[in-house]
């Protein structure tokens, strides 16, 4: 399967792969914002780390992950609640793992969903703002979903705004230690996985998918990567995990989340 195969079998494969960033993370918070990340946490929770929590995505912890898209006959399992107050004590304790979509990300992780353009007060673009990404990114884990890996999003230098913290020793507070500030897990892309394995927090390929070669990443990325010894290729989703996804996303809503 290469990336210019079926878009239905390489979504399948991301959420599947996507689903292990919260394999060893115990009891934590997972919150996936947008569909595939959605999907692999709720992936994760049913098959890969039970122990993870999610809510309905309103003010519920549920006890299963519910269902993406209409939900017809089906009434979410609900365990406790889990308001904003809550949410904002789990944040700051620590206790929560995100995936998120950034529309820029540079060679120290620090991401931007804010604007495009140097100009702040004029800028090509206006997104969402930085909303809860600053505390966000120094309280807690975070991984980045991005379907369309290219140059635009992996840009050179840093990001047009940072919004997040990375691994940037020029914005470390004194006092600080990198690894005190982020900690960042995978960026899952179409082409590959990325992590911060390499030397000095390098963004690292950890996996390729199947049919992508190294070049390729390279290519569609704005800066030099650490390209390990041996690279594994992103295992094929299994039919056990294509059976849970089908449960989570009956109406089969990441069809499209790759277009």
């Amino acid at each position: 399967m290469s990336a210019n195969s079926h878009e239905g079998n390489l979504v399948d494969l991301i959420i599947c792969a996507a689903a292990q960033a919260w394999k060893d993370d115990g009891e934590v918070l997972a919150t996936g914002i947008g569909i595939v990340p959605r999907l692999a946490a709720s992936l994760c929770m049913k098959s890969i780390n039970t122990d993870i929590m999610m809510t309905d995505s309103e003010a519920w912890m549920v006890s299963e992950p519910v269902p993406v898209g209409p939900r017809g006959d089906y009434i979410p399992k609900f365990e406790s609640w889990m308001g904003f107050s809550r949410i904002f004590d789990n944040v700051w304790g620590g206790k929560r793992h995100a995936m998120v979509g950034p529309t820029q990300i540079d060679r120290f992780g620090q991401a931007n969903i804010s604007m495009i353009g140097s100009d702040y007060k004029k800028p090509k673009t206006q997104m969402l703002g930085v909303r809860g990404f600053p505390g966000n990114s120094i309280h807690h884990a975070n991984s980045f979903f991005v379907p369309n890996h290219n140059k635009k999003v992996f840009v050179e230098g840093e990001c047009d705004m940072v919004a997040s913290v990375g691994y940037n020793p020029a914005r470390l507070a004194k006092g600080w230690k990198l690894e005190e500030v982020a900690d960042i897990r995978w960026i899952i892309t179409n082409l590959c996985i990325l992590d911060f394995t390499g030397p000095d927090y390098q963004m690292s390929i950890r996996s390729l998918h199947p049919g992508v070669t190294v070049e390729q990443v390279q290519e569609n990325t704005s800066f030099p990567l650490h390209v390990p010894a041996t690279i594994p290729t992103t295992a094929l989703p299994t039919p056990e995990q294509i059976v849970l996804l089908n449960q989570v996303d009956p109406h089969n809503m990441r069809a499209t989340a790759l277009g």
